[in-house]
């Protein structure tokens, strides 16, 4: 995966990081056994999902187009032998 540019956008990067610090303040808050911080994390981590989303409309994540193939070899194809005259 080293030589494809999977995830390596602005729209990736902004998504996981809102989406890590949510999920961060949700165990805190689970750990404090505060509900209410607790689902306002959860929030903050589908709203990560949500920003990545919209960047990635907005031009600023991975173009569809540019899905790397892999690379085949040529068929190989016979020639027929040419006449000697």
């Amino acid at each position: 995966m080293a030589g494809s540019s999977h995830g390596h956008t602005p729209a990736a990067w902004t998504g996981v990081i809102i989406a890590f610090i949510g999920f961060c303040v949700a165990g805190a808050f689970m750990v404090m056994a505060q509900p209410v911080g607790f689902w306002a994390g959860m929030a903050l981590t589908l709203l990560g999902g949500v920003v990545g989303g919209i960047m990635r409309a907005m031009g600023l994540g991975q173009p569809k187009q540019a899905r790397a193939l892999p690379h085949t070899a040529p068929a190989a194809t016979r020639e027929p032998a040419a006449a000697e005259s």
